[in-house]
Parts: structure tokens; sequence; C-alpha cells
């Protein structure tokens, strides 16, 4: 879907090489990595893990949303909260993206702020800059489960 769109030009491009080079500090600070291995590690035997540390991955792992419901899925049950509804099968972006609504509506009742909540098309498309806003909410998930 990303492959279609017109290329950015003047401020849109600028904004979108500035968030590509806050992905790439932060992969290189090892909070991709983090994220990867704390979603693992909190999944495991639950959901297929995440098979390497790269973007192209990761995204590949989270883009239908049904890994994002079953993470909140667990940690809404530990804190003795309801579980949010995942679609399992993915037939289409729609579903996705239900999935999605679903997983920030699980974030919002476990006490993660609404700002940190996840884009649907940040995650869909997958571009790497924006991208970053996946990963920054999966991080700021994984503080909140730690407090």
């Amino acid at each position: 879907m990303a492959d279609m769109r017109a290329k950015k030009s003047g401020i849109g491009a600028e904004i979108d090489k500035k968030l590509e080079m806050r992905y790439d500090q932060e992969e290189e600070a090892g909070t991709t990595k983090a994220v990867q291995i704390w979603v693992n590690t909190v999944l495991q035997g639950e959901h297929e893990p995440i098979p390497s540390y790269s973007q192209r991955e990761l995204h590949k792992s989270l883009r239908d949303g049904v890994m994002l419901c079953k993470l909140i899925n667990k940690l809404l049950e530990s804190d003795g909260k309801s579980k949010v509804h995942v679609q399992k099968k993915v037939a289409s972006m729609f579903v996705a993206y239900t999935n999605i609504e679903n997983f920030n509506n699980g974030c919002l009742e476990y006490g993660l702020a609404k700002e940190f909540t996840v884009q649907s098309a940040d995650l869909w498309e997958g571009r790497k800059g924006p991208f970053l806003n996946v990963i920054n909410c999966l991080h700021s998930l994984g503080f909140l489960v730690r407090r």
C-alpha cells in the first residue's frame, strides 16, 4: 500500500526524513531490540515470536494487530481487568484496524496515556519513520508495566 503513494516533497519529506533519523537513533540505542525481546517474552508460548531484530520483521509480526491484542490481553488479565476482543483471522485492512483499535482501547484501560497509543496507518503501512510511534507506544507500555 505504501508503495502506491506519491513521493512526499517539501515539509512532508523533511518530517519523514527526521522521523526516519529518530527511528535509526532508537534502533542504535537498542530500544527496538528491547521492545521485541519484551513482547516475545510476555507472549512466550502464546504467539509466534518475532523472528529477528529488524524493522521489517517487527512490522510483519505486528501489522494485523493480533500480537498486540494478545499482549494487552495478557497485561489486562494480570491486572484483573477485562480482555479486549481479538479477530485472529485478518483478511483485510479493516479487520486489522479493528484489532489495532481494540489494542489501543486496552492500553487506555491499562492506564497508558492516549498520546502514546498507535495510529492504525502507522502500523499498517509500516513506513520506517511513522513506525517509530508504534515503538514508542510499546516502549511506554513496557515502562507502565514495570511501574
